[in-house]
């Protein structure tokens, strides 16, 4: 075992005990809380080695400038995490624990590889100019005539 794991081990130990003896109203002789922190760390011991020898090494497989032109399409982004199509990426990578910077590192994406669709994100652009937004003493658009009362 790591000396950094070997002191992660030993914090996480600390902690527990600690929260196990503000939380119960049981009182523990110095020996007992000795003993439980024994107890503790012999727990934990075993659970962080097979965790550490159970991660896989995630293989960065770079994509090649083919697969993500195509994987960019007017109407919609191609993930490369299961394949479906997405207007926006955000969401979709946040329920698989990704940050969008995670995503392009993982699969070798350029920095300005983009989250959302072309088309999804001029369409939102485009309303937004039509409301008026980003334009400082600007009312919206009229596309209609408003109702006399």
């Amino acid at each position: 075992m790591a000396e950094d794991e070997l002191n992660e081990l030993r914090g996480m130990t600390v902690e527990l005990a600690a929260a196990y003896v503000s939380n119960t109203n049981v009182r523990l002789d110095p020996e007992d809380f000795q003993k439980l922190i024994r107890d503790t760390f012999a727990t934990l011991s075993p659970l962080t080695t097979a965790q550490t020898e159970q991660e896989p090494a995630e293989s960065i497989t770079p994509k090649t400038k083919a697969e993500i032109r195509k994987s960019i399409t007017p109407d919609t982004l191609i993930s490369f995490e299961d394949g479906r199509p997405y207007k926006t990426l955000k969401r979709h990578l946040t329920v698989r624990g990704l940050s969008p910077v995670e995503y392009r590192e993982k699969h070798g994406l350029p920095a300005d590889y983009p989250m959302v669709a072309p088309n999804y994100s001029a369409a939102r652009s485009q309303m937004a100019k039509n409301l008026g937004l980003g334009q400082k003493g600007r009312r919206a658009k009229v596309s209609a005539k408003p109702k006399s009362r």
